[in-house]
């Protein structure tokens, strides 16, 4: 039988570069003409906020949110080197990397073999330097297990799950930087260098109806009045049965699996209700609380549409891994939650284990 963990983590951009930058994108917002002046003045917003932003745009708070984040990371290492896992599966957004316009699959499983990667391309596009201090170039290995993934994603089509998969990353794009900062970040202190754990990495389309329409990033109010929606992702119902059936395929094997869901919570620059300028934190906290009281009811009932009116989409990749600890009844062993107005998202982060890997 396998022996199973589970971590909740974010792999937030910003953390990678430094706290000059760390509230860029809430600074790239303000200068939306399409967002009305009174939004934007710092006295209608709430005081956490206005206290966040400070007389420096967040460059002070920048620090204390890094150490925050950092801490809550060292954690969740800490438990997956105590754990010693063969595998590790791990759940991430694809940001229109490898899913564009010739094809956009629900999931996708990354059957790759070790691969250099670029470590700071999306950094280095918007201006910041690295939080190492590393050269613009650096590269790391992520390492693979093609074998283990090819076999999940055929156990997988036989369990009803039509699952794609990749054997090749896309040329010209980035890989995608939900799986590269989750080892980036798992490593925080060598930059995800010295992470020798093999990753099965399978890509959600948590953009959906965005996913193409907004190339799975920014947009300006006045280029989204009149967009193209795309089809709708998967329904955060169908990323728990998902996240259900992957963790069926390893439950007669005899590895030590982790499955890690990788992404921050409500997203400012996605949530249109709140004009992109704060993550949608009553929402958050809603579904923080259920996850606290073990209260899986209430996040099977979320709907798409609640998904993205809060700017969660992200979100899908924890719907991934709460259907599996279900499947699994590994129970939350720890968590916590970070909230921010100014740095574009909440992130939560959590430990799911039986009782005999306490010790």
């Amino acid at each position: 039988m396998g022996v199973f963990l589970g971590l909740g983590m974010t792999h937030y951009p910003l953390l990678a570069g430094t706290d000059e930058h760390m509230a860029g994108l809430l600074r790239w917002t303000l200068a939306d003409p399409d967002i009305p002046e009174h939004l934007k003045d710092p006295q209608a917003w709430p005081q956490a906020m206005r206290e966040e932003w400070g007389d420096d745009k967040g460059v002070r708070a920048a620090s204390a949110h890094r150490a925050e984040l950092v801490a809550h990371l060292a954690r969740c290492r800490k438990e997956l080197d105590e754990f010693a896992p063969d595998l590790v599966v791990v759940w991430g957004d694809d940001q229109y990397e490898n899913f564009r316009e010739e094809v956009v699959p629900p999931f996708c499983v990354l059957a790759y073999d070790d691969l250099e990667v670029s470590a700071f391309e999306v950094m280095n596009e918007r201006g910041s330097p690295n939080a190492w201090g590393l050269p613009d170039d650096f590269t790391v290995t992520l390492h693979g297990d093609a074998t283990a993934a090819r076999a999940l994603a055929t156990s997988l089509i036989e369990d009803g799950v039509d699952m794609a998969y990749s054997y090749r990353k896309r040329a010209g794009a980035h890989f995608p930087h939900a799986i590269l900062n989750t080892q980036l970040f798992l490593d925080y202190e060598n930059a995800g260098a010295k992470l020798q754990y093999p990753i099965i990495p399978i890509t959600v389309n948590c953009y959906g109806q965005h996913a193409i329409a907004r190339q799975g990033g920014l947009a300006r109010f006045a280029e989204i009045v009149d967009e193209q929606l795309d089809p709708v992702g998967p329904s955060p119902r169908r990323c728990m049965q998902v996240g259900a059936a992957i963790a069926r395929s390893f439950k007669l094997s005899d590895k030590r699996v982790a499955f890690v869901a990788s992404s921050s919570w409500s997203h400012a620059f996605l949530c249109d209700r709140l004009w992109h300028l704060r993550p949608d934190t009553d929402a958050d906290r809603r579904l923080y609380e259920a996850l606290v009281d073990g209260d899986i009811e209430t996040w099977r009932n979320v709907t798409s549409a609640e998904i993205v009116d809060a700017g969660q989409h992200e979100m899908l990749n924890w719907f991934c891994l709460l259907g599996a600890m279900a499947e699994l009844d590994l129970p939350m062993s720890w968590s916590d939650f970070v909230v921010t107005d100014i740095f574009n998202s909440n992130k939560c982060f959590a430990a799911f284990k039986v009782a005999e890997q306490d010790a």
